[in-house]
Formats: structure tokens, C-alpha cells, sequence
């Protein structure tokens, strides 16, 4: 990650531990003030982003499902449903090298 990228993940996070909207303006002004040159496109997208979000909520539920919910609004699904599918999925991926007609004696 670039110094600009820390720059601006950095900004966003001293705005919202300060409990201040997350706004292009206040991103730019904290980063022009620690001497960082960003990109202007990022202080935009990160103000989009995050506009209207909870910041630090979202910082404590990184490992809940409801931080795994789709954005579209529909429901997550449940852990149980999930865990056969991917363990099915990982059986089939793994084959042996004697499985494709060669192994380490051949």
C-alpha cells in the first residue's frame, strides 16, 4: 500500500474516531496538513463511500454476520448452510499427482 493510500485510510479513521463526517474537504485537509500528496480522486471516493456509514461500528462487527450481509439488502446466509458447500468445493479441487498419472517414482 502507498503512502498516499495509508494517507487517506489514516484521515478516515482520525474523522470518525472524532465522531466528524467523513467529507472530500476534511479528508484533503488532513492529509495536505501531514505534507502527504493523495490523488483528489481518492478524498471523493472514500467520502462516498463512507457517506452516511457508522465508521467505527463497522471497524467492530469486521467478523459478525452482519457485516457479511449483501449491500443489496438481502439476508446473509446462515454459517451451517455455507460450511458443506465449501468443503465440498474444496474436495473436488484437490487431486494428487498420482491422480494425473505421475507421481515422484515415475
Amino acid at each position: 500500500m502507498s503512502t498516499a493510500q495509508q494517507a487517506i485510510v489514516y484521515a478516515t479513521l482520525i474523522l470518525a474516531d472524532d465522531n466528524v463526517e467523513i467529507t472530500a474537504d476534511k479528508l484533503e485537509a488532513i492529509t495536505k496538513a501531514a505534507g502527504i500528496d493523495v490523488e483528489p480522486i481518492y478524498f471523493n471516493l472514500f467520502a462516498k463511500a463512507f457517506e452516511g456509514k457508522d465508521v467505527n461500528e463497522l471497524l467492530l462487527n469486521v467478523g459478525s454476520a452482519a457485516a457479511a450481509a449483501p449491500v443489496a439488502g438481502g439476508a446473509a446466509p446462515a454459517a451451517g448452510a455455507a460450511a458443506p458447500a465449501a468443503e465440498a468445493k474444496v474436495e473436488e479441487e484437490e487431486e494428487s499427482d498420482e491422480d494425473m498419472g505421475f507421481g515422484l517414482f515415475d
